[in-house]
């Protein structure tokens, strides 16, 4: 589900900055970025340390 919403932003994100910056929209620049952006997102998912809760809520 990760790729598919990184796929889904990434292409977004790709398409709005080459039609702000003038350039050419490339969808497989995307695609290998989107790919980078999953990557990124999992190894940074697992480098966070996990808090256990104590039970309370505040």
């Amino acid at each position: 589900m990760t790729f598919f919403w990184s796929f889904l932003l990434v292409q977004m994100m790709a398409y709005v900055v080459s039609s702000m910056s003038g350039g050419v929209y490339d969808f497989k620049i995307a695609t290998v970025l989107s790919v980078i952006v999953t990557v990124l997102i999992f190894i940074i998912a697992e480098v966070i340390p996990v808090k256990e809760h104590s039970g309370e809520q505040h």
